[in-house]
């Protein structure tokens, strides 16, 4: 009895039918559907057996040591620094010289944070978010936040001082397991 091989759409090694993925690359054989795994036939816009949106590509091959991952837990360090009453020196200056004062602030922030091996997480209005300690830990992770906020406190107060305007940072940091 001779068995129809399926060709696999990643590598094209032959593979045994009604096998599911590629017994050389590990590639999806078939289309099936990404919302319940249901077999589906090609140019179809939506699955037969529960109605999910198909996308048409191949869906992809789990790994083979998925089940021995486990999660891990890390200490993180987050740092929030903010500009104090911003709002109100906003309001009196115009909208071009805000803009720039707070590309000049979030560039400053970029440096030190990145300085001190953090990595900004976002910016929101007229704060800043870092963290530390993913996706690389170090032991000093906490103390480099707290050197990062302090020296930007120090240089929002040159800023400041360089366009003639009371301008001071608040930070805070916070550590724990996440």
């Amino acid at each position: 009895m001779n068995r129809v091989a399926v060709s696999c759409p990643s590598c094209a090694a032959d593979n045994p039918e009604g096998k599911k993925f590629c017994g050389d690359c590990g590639g999806a054989l078939a289309l099936v559907c990404p919302t319940c795994g249901a077999a589906v036939e090609a140019g179809k816009k939506f699955c037969g057996d529960c109605g999910g949106v198909l996308t048409g590509e191949p869906a992809p091959s789990v790994p083979a040591d998925a089940s021995k991952r486990v999660a891990e837990r890390r200490l993180t360090t987050i740092l929030f620094a903010d500009l104090v009453g911003f709002t109100t020196l906003a309001e009196g200056r115009d909208a071009e010289d805000t803009r720039e004062l707070l590309s000049q602030y979030f560039a400053m922030a970029n440096t030190v944070v990145a300085r001190y091996g953090g990595t900004i997480e976002k910016f929101i209005g007229d704060a800043v978010m870092a963290v530390w300690g993913t996706p690389v830990a170090f032991e000093d992770d906490a103390e480099r936040a707290v050197r990062a906020g302090l020296d930007l406190v120090d240089a929002v107060g040159a800023l400041g001082a360089a366009i003639d305007a009371d301008l001071r940072l608040r930070a805070a940091v916070m550590t724990g397991g996440a």
